[in-house]
This record gives C-alpha cells, sequence and structure tokens, in this order.
C-alpha cells in the first residue's frame, strides 16, 4: 500500500492543533502534513514531530490573508515582494522541520486584472520560488484546485493549467500536487490521469466526493485508486486530506498502520 499521511489542518480536528501529532502518531501514521505552520513557533513543532516520531512531508506557502478569503498570492499583481518575503519564510520553517517539499496556492482571479497578466505574474513568482528552494534541496509544488465548488475562480482549477505551468516555468524541481478529490471534480476518470501524468506528479491527496469525506462516502472507489498507486510504482507519500463525517478514528476503515512506510 502507499505510504499514507494524516493532514492534521483535516483530521483530529477533535483535539487542539498541538495534540494532533500524538493522536496521528497513535493511529498508526509515520508521517503529517498540514495547510500552514506560521502561526506557532519553529521550536513546538520539532517538538511534537521528534516527542511523536513524526517525518513531517509537506506544508503551504503563506497564502495571503487567509481569512479574508485570500487562497494564495502567487498569482497576485503587486504582491510580489510579499510572495518572495513569504518563500524566505517558508524556507526557514522548512529547515527546521526537515521538510523537503513545500506547496505553492495560486490565488484566485482578480476582477482587475486579465487573466493572462495574472499568468504572467504566476509564472515569474514559481519560477523565482522553484530556484530558492533548489537552493536548499526542497521541491516546490503547484496544485490545482478545483473551482466548482471549493474555491470559485481559483487560477490553476485543472491538470492541464498545471502541466503548461510546468512546460513554461522549466524548473527541475517542480512538480505537481495531485488533489484526488479536486480531480474528480474538474475531470473525473483519476486512475487515468494518475497513469497518463505519474511523471509529473509528485504528491498526491485525497478525499471522496461529494462531500470531502473519507474514503467510502462519495463515488469514488479508493480500494482500486490505491492499487493503481501502487501498481504505478508511485514513491511518494498519499495523504489523507478530507473531512471526516464524524469522528476521525472512525473515519480510519481505509487504513491499517502496516500500510506505513
Amino acid at each position: 500500500m502507499p505510504m499514507f499521511a494524516a493532514n492534521l489542518t483535516m483530521l483530529f480536528t477533535e483535539l487542539p492543533f498541538m495534540e494532533r501529532f500524538a493522536a496521528a502518531s497513535k493511529a498508526g501514521f509515520d508521517y503529517v502534513e498540514y495547510l500552514f505552520p506560521y502561526e506557532w513557533h519553529k521550536q513546538e513543532l520539532q517538538h511534537q514531530l521528534q516527542t511523536h516520531h513524526l517525518t513531517q512531508i509537506l506544508f503551504n506557502l503563506p497564502p495571503g490573508d487567509w481569512d479574508a478569503g485570500e487562497r494564495g498570492i502567487a498569482s497576485l499583481p503587486g504582491r510580489e515582494e510579499e510572495f518572495r518575503a513569504g518563500v524566505d519564510t517558508a524556507i526557514a520553517y522548512a529547515e527546521a522541520l526537515k521538510v523537503k517539499q513545500i506547496n505553492c496556492l495560486a490565488g484566485l482571479q482578480q476582477g482587475d486584472v486579465s487573466v493572462d497578466q495574472q499568468w504572467q505574474v504566476l509564472l515569474q513568482n514559481v519560477r523565482y520560488a522553484a530556484q530558492k528552494l533548489a537552493e536548499h534541496n526542497i521541491r516546490l509544488l503547484v496544485e490545482p484546485i478545483n473551482s466548482r465548488v471549493d474555491m470559485p475562480g481559483f487560477l490553476l482549477d485543472t491538470l492541464d493549467k498545471a502541466k503548461l505551468l510546468l512546460k513554461q516555468a522549466q524548473e527541475p524541481n517542480l512538480g505537481i500536487q495531485f488533489d484526488l478529490y479536486h480531480m474528480q471534480i474538474m475531470h473525473g476518470d483519476v486512475c487515468r490521469l494518475l497513469t497518463q501524468n505519474l511523471p509529473f506528479i509528485q504528491h498526491i491527496q485525497f478525499a471522496d466526493n461529494p462531500g470531502r469525506h473519507e474514503p467510502g462516502t462519495g463515488e469514488l472507489n479508493y480500494s482500486n485508486i490505491f492499487h493503481t498507486i501502487d501498481e504505478l510504482g508511485y514513491e511518494g507519500w498519499v495523504s489523507a486530506e478530507y473531512r471526516p463525517r464524524s469522528d476521525t478514528l472512525e473515519s480510519l476503515d481505509w487504513f491499517a498502520p502496516s500500510s506505513t512506510g
């Protein structure tokens, strides 16, 4: 089975954030991720990871004002200096937490600028971030996120757009974060997508659809999907980024601790 990780932003939310590390470890996870580390001191996070023998595998670049509805600033004209400062902040956290891949949220389309202008800003920012991260042996990821349900207006909403960004950027340490939930909404036929695009995919996340809950609650056959991931020889992590319908532990029927690497 794949190397499974728990997304602590989504899972174990019955507990305060700092208690979720222990809960994930007790449930059998060896790997964790979460959206953003920046509101906590690096040393606090280090302590949780070390105490509970966990490896953190991912977080996102600073997204702008998340509470105000921003979903990344990488494509926003006039925010380039803020973006670059965020890259430096992310590198500091990644080095402290020994994280080797960081995801970049493209952001929402802006009504006062053209999509082409935003795309060019995104392209230049992605090139900058990829080059800076490469100096620290950290991979940059970009994630297509569905614009139909979760993030209307998200600039990078299809796999084709993400692949175009990789082609135009031409940065060797740039890859795609492939979220099965988002790709099911935007494209469907996710096993075919995985098979055809595996060379571009550096990280996988999952939730069922509709509802973004655990496997077995929607239309996706995750037993088959996980088997396909194995058959393809994918060597990265597969992260649970879903909202449990009730208690997190009750949602883990799909997971066996022996599945972790």
